[in-house]
């Protein structure tokens, strides 16, 4: 298959420069297109380097010190020492002078058989940013309704938003203690509504109530775990990355106990990522690996229920055979089993459908991902965490 039909036309002369007026020609604070001729939407150079809009810089400063933090590297930077970014400017006066009408053009999406994306999926929606999230690295979804729970650096590190966007509340304060969390990773929610964080900082997981009361914090043996999920009879299963290793988590919730913390795989290398299959059970994990020419590889490889491998396929693997080299960020099944994955690196999802006869790789969404960290399926929408601060709603249905 060619590489031109599996990126939907991103090979393509038009295809890059819609892609191009997507990801360089718009403000990824506000979305709203650079503009020239529009003073607020000039795209203006911080001193580290990134790219604001004139609005979004004024917004985030300090309006007596005069400064404010880049919501991409943190850095300090100083309003005094911004300055007009022409090449964008005049890269914009560019592709309008070439295709005056591009800009009213919306990005085209592959039809994708079977599975989540048998219809094209648009950008639905996108909630967050700076300040609401900092730095988000995983989300679940809370019942059949929807309510969407993230994990980020801010003060309070759980932040449960409605399926809107609207923020509902946030706890997991920030600190040292057994109920309070240091270093969120990733976030599962149990089929009775519980809330489970992984906590790198504390080498534990930790379990709330959806209300965000503290219920029980899990060490045992954990060195550094990772990603989280939950099996369909409400057991949690921890990745750890340093010891490498799945384990399966039993808990009385009501008591607040372990009932049983056992490591089912013992030979991962740096498992990342993780999502279970609600329809068949099937475990999918993410491993990353260094090659010994110091190139970063990773692994997939679906589980079944009790554990004995189903499928596996590596990046080195996809690339000889799709000529689209991945690093696997995160991984979801859509409701009929197939596997999706997002990449962290091209700022892309993916969908590699149900591996059975091998991988089908079709992409799903590009259009306004900056670094997908994670992401969640339901129903006919993908739900991604974004490296930019956001969360992305992906739909079959047509923009609100």
């Amino acid at each position: 298959m060619a590489a031109e039909s599996l990126t939907g036309g991103w090979g393509c002369p038009d295809g890059i420069l819609q892609e191009i007026q997507i990801n360089l020609l718009e403000c990824k604070v506000c979305f709203e297109r650079f503009g020239a001729q529009q003073r607020t939407h000039r795209p203006q150079n911080l001193s580290c380097g990134h790219v604001l809009c004139l609005e979004c810089i004024t917004a985030l400063s300090h309006p007596l010190l005069r400064k404010l933090e880049c919501p991409f590297c943190r850095q300090l930077c100083s309003v005094d020492n911004i300055s007009q970014c022409q090449v964008l400017s005049d890269l914009q006066e560019l592709l309008l002078y070439r295709n005056p009408t591009s800009t009213n053009q919306s990005k085209g999406k592959p039809l994708v058989p079977g599975g989540l994306a048998c219809k094209p999926l648009h950008l639905h929606s996108a909630f967050g940013g700076w300040g609401t999230l900092i730095n988000p690295t995983g989300l679940a979804v809370l019942g059949t309704a929807g309510t969407i729970v993230v994990v980020h650096d801010g003060e309070k590190r759980v932040v449960v938003f409605s399926p809107q966007g609207k923020k509902l509340r946030s706890f997991g304060k920030r600190g040292d203690a057994a109920e309070e969390i240091r270093y969120p990773v990733d976030v599962a929610v149990t089929p009775s509504g519980y809330v489970v964080v992984t906590d790198a900082g504390d080498h534990a997981v930790k379990i709330f109530t959806s209300r965000g009361n503290h219920v029980l914090t899990v060490r045992d043996t954990f060195q550094l775990p990772w990603a989280v999920n939950v099996d369909r009879c409400g057991r949690i299963l921890v990745s750890d990355v340093q010891a490498g290793t799945l384990s399966q988590v039993q808990v009385d919730y009501g008591h607040g106990v372990t009932l049983e913390n056992r490591t089912v795989i013992s030979d991962l290398q740096q498992p990342k990522a993780m999502a279970v299959c609600e329809s068949t059970g099937n475990i999918a994990v993410i491993e990353h690996s260094t090659t010994t020419q110091g190139s970063q590889n990773s692994r997939l490889t679906v589980l079944s229920p009790d554990f004995h491998p189903l499928h596996q396929i590596d990046s080195f693997s996809l690339s000889l055979q799709f000529t689209l080299r991945l690093n696997t960020s995160g991984v979801a099944f859509d409701k009929d089993g197939g596997v999706i994955v997002c990449d962290s690196d091209q700022g892309m999802i993916c969908s590699l459908g149900k591996l059975q006869n091998g991988p089908v790789l079709t992409p799903l969404a590009g259009d306004h991902l900056v670094r997908p960290v994670g992401l969640v399926s339901l129903n006919n929408k993908l739900i991604v965490v974004d490296g930019d601060h956001t969360v992305k709603i992906y739909s079959t249905e047509p923009d609100l």
